[in-house]
């Protein structure tokens, strides 16, 4: 078992977003977020499965050339949704 707030594997992410592999399918999981923000219970099971049953507190480091932080998960998470870049992982 991994640890709480620790990011997927490579596996495990595939099996997460699976559902979403179609564009219009993850389009509207980033769609829910924009409208209903990060405290909506469906997207807090999102995040929280995401990173095995807790949502990382504090600032999420990132390897992304000229963004080395988020300020938290939800910033992160917004990220990859408007830029479209659901597989990035730090």
């Amino acid at each position: 078992a991994q640890q709480p707030g620790a990011p997927l594997s490579s596996h495990e992410y595939r099996r997460f977003f699976r559902a979403l592999r179609v564009a219009h399918h993850a389009a509207t999981a980033c769609h829910l977020r924009a409208l209903y923000g990060c405290q909506n219970p469906l997207v807090r099971r999102l995040d929280e499965y995401e990173n095995h049953g807790l949502i990382p507190k504090g600032p999420v480091c990132s390897e992304l050339p000229g963004t080395p932080f988020f300020p938290n998960f939800c910033a992160f998470a917004s990220y990859r949704c408007t830029m479209k870049r659901y597989f990035i992982k730090v």
